[in-house]
């Protein structure tokens, strides 16, 4: 019992344990993160390490080898939109016999924001839209969008596109691609949308931000506040995170 206890310790001691988020978690939503260990071990591998979190949520490891990191994904849901966070995992082992299950718990320092419910809903922005299908978007290249693309010179883009510092590394001149915004900007005004509770509304502003944000300019309209329209994934990200804390911090 003596060995197989200290042997038991030995395999779970060293271990620094890590969770990284997904970039887009939606409440409601399953959402993947990736659990990583590292075993700071100069000698002794581990064996049979599982990884938990968020309620007993977690993966097994058959092994992690000294001075080296394994992982694993586990599927998390949170129910709320808003600032949140992992709080702790536990690292566990059977090791060697199956008969105790020693195990470490690690507090996590990591904060995160889950964006709103997606609830679907008909176009409603500032009240010049109406609704209408997808097809009247332009997805041509234009100069006023997000980078797309680094692509070879043809000779009839602006000077200003050429893209220096890797021409400067390559035998040809490269130009940045931009997307286009030709399309008439989206201003979601969050009060118009539909809905009984301010919770249904953000969830459908938050639906129009991401069905919309990377094909044409979106924007959002609060009480007493706007945020101008921009297209592209990071300005969507945004959007999303005003969404998710609207009413949940005091600077909103």
């Amino acid at each position: 019992m003596s060995v197989t206890g200290l042997v038991g310790m030995m395999n779970i001691k060293g271990l620094d344990p890590d969770i990284q988020p997904p970039e887009e978690i939606f409440a409601g939503m399953a959402s993947t993160f990736k659990l990583r260990i590292r075993n700071t071990k100069r000698f002794i591998p581990s064996f049979l390490i599982r990884v938990e979190c968020f309620g007993g949520q977690g993966v097994t490891i058959p092994l992690v080898p000294r001075s080296d990191s394994a992982s694993g994904n586990v599927t998390l849901t949170f129910t709320e939109r808003g600032h949140s966070g992992i709080g702790q995992i536990i690292v566990s082992s059977p090791f060697p016999v199956n008969f105790f299950t020693r195990y470490w718990i690690f507090a996590v320092d990591r904060d995160f924001v889950v964006f709103p419910r997606l609830i679907h809903g008909p176009l409603s922005g500032n009240g010049l839209e109406k609704r209408t299908s997808g097809s009247s978007i332009h997805h041509g290249r234009g100069l006023d969008g997000e980078l797309e693309r680094i692509s070879a010179y043809s000779g009839s883009e602006p000077l200003r596109m050429i893209h220096w510092k890797l021409s400067a590394r390559s035998d040809d001149l490269l130009v940045k691609v931009f997307g286009s915004q030709a399309t008439m900007p989206l201003i979601i005004d969050l009060n118009a949308q539909p809905g009984q509770s301010m919770e249904e509304r953000i969830s459908r502003a938050a639906w129009l931000v991401k069905h919309w944000v990377r094909n044409r300019p979106v924007g959002l309209k609060f009480e007493n506040r706007i945020i101008p329209a921009e297209a592209g994934h990071r300005h969507g990200l945004k959007l999303m995170t005003e969404l998710a804390l609207w009413g949940k911090d005091d600077t909103t």
